[in-house]
């Protein structure tokens, strides 16, 4: 008879976000992910003590899955923010689970933009658009709460992804805000003088 095959933490983690990928992240247990790899519980018990380190593994993972998807997109101004709406209507139950399960309670905005995670981006819509650092961020906030609504539209509904036309409301929200920033940033400084 062949020995059995070992359950490793990576296996396990893999069958999590298999799991929330196609079920939600409500489904994600111990239970679940033991069918998921045809084995008892205690495989999955050995690595994890909780469910909530579970989670937070898969969390990770999905955290991981979504920067690769909205970074490969990286070049063009809209691009990143198109690609992050472009991932809620395809990875509608990863969307959810990253940033709809509760994950940011206790978090503002400001944190989130000033996050190290996402100086990347930051640098990429800086170099777009020749806004500085700090202004580049004020321009972030804004436009990821436009760019977050869309996305959020799309998850939680059956509502058409129509790239063009979203490409489009990004590029002219961009600009707006770009220009709004310039005029306030030429403000500041004519008032220091």
């Amino acid at each position: 008879m062949p020995p059995k095959a070992r359950i490793t933490k990576e296996m396990v983690i893999e069958a999590g976000l298999k799991i929330v990928r196609t079920e939600g992240y409500e489904a994600l247990n111990v239970r679940r992910v033991a069918a998921e790899l045809k084995c008892s519980t205690q495989p999955v018990m050995y690595h994890y003590k909780t469910v909530d380190e579970l989670k937070a593994d898969v969390y990770a993972a999905a955290d991981e899955l979504h920067t690769e998807y909205i970074m490969s997109a990286a070049g063009e101004k809209a691009s990143i923010g198109l690609a992050y709406i472009r991932f809620a209507h395809e990875e509608k139950h990863l969307f959810r689970f990253l940033f709809q399960s509760g994950k940011f309670r206790n978090t503002n905005l400001h944190d989130l933009t000033y996050a190290d995670e996402l100086a990347p981006v930051i640098q990429s819509i800086a170099r777009q658009t020749g806004l500085s650092e700090d202004l580049t961020k004020e321009a972030f906030e804004m436009l990821f709460l436009c760019i977050h609504g869309a996305a959020s539209m799309l998850a939680n509904n059956e509502m058409e992804f129509e790239e063009e036309h979203y490409a489009q409301l990004i590029e002219n929200t961009l600009m707006g805000i770009v220009g709004f920033l310039k005029r306030k940033g030429k403000e500041r400084n004519e008032k220091t003088l």
